[in-house]
């Protein structure tokens, strides 16, 4: 794993109950035992900003990349990406765990791309709880444009200590975490139960 992330870790920061996790049963049988399966399937992520997908109703199966794309429609990708499951949904983007690699995609089916978006599943979760805790902590006070100058430093901060073990989440401004980073510094995704959405709007 490129980054250290425990169920203990996240529970502190977020609560049992802010935690999504997957069975194993979601996956395909050879995928279930792979290291990135295996992590949303024991520490999770923090709801909020990420959403892990919900498997099928009927067969408790997540659902795999050519049951919500075209493959066909996609350019450089792998022969057996119509095979991939579909772990959650950023943005306009299906997010899907290559299980041969440990690498996570992001399939733009408006753009028809599915570029690298993480080096392992590891990096999906440092980057989604740094995000989410951002989002549940941050406040603003008398100053608003010292503070979005602060909020700015903040989300850069994420993107330089990702970038460090992880280039790919923000390795252009195009990839979808860089515009999540984006709307967060222009204050854009504050929800309004969180510190800083209540000073933002005069609660």
């Amino acid at each position: 794993m490129l980054f250290e992330v425990t169920r203990s870790e996240l529970a502190g920061i977020f609560g049992e109950d802010r935690l999504a996790t997957l069975p194993a049963a979601a996956f395909p049988p050879a995928v279930a035992d792979t290291e990135g399966a295996r992590l949303l399937q024991t520490v999770g992520v923090p709801t909020g900003t990420f959403w892990l997908r919900v498997p099928d109703e009927d067969s408790g199966r997540l659902p795999l990349v050519r049951d919500v794309v075209d493959v066909a429609d996609f350019e450089d990708v792998a022969e057996d990406a119509g095979e991939w499951p579909v772990i959650g949904w950023l943005l306009n983007a299906h997010v899907a765990l290559d299980p041969g690699s440990g690498t996570v995609h992001a399939f733009d089916a408006d753009e028809e791309t599915a570029p690298e978006l993480h080096r392992d599943v590891s990096s999906l979760v440092q980057v989604t709880v740094r995000f989410q805790r951002l989002l549940d902590e941050f406040t603003f006070g008398d100053d608003e444009e010292a503070d979005f100058e602060r909020l700015e430093r903040e989300v850069e901060r994420i993107r330089q200590e990702t970038s460090g073990l992880d280039p790919l989440p923000f390795q252009d401004d195009e990839t979808v975490w860089s515009v999540v980073g984006d709307e967060i510094a222009m204050g854009q995704r504050f929800l309004g139960d969180s510190p800083a959405a209540r000073s933002l709007h005069g609660r």
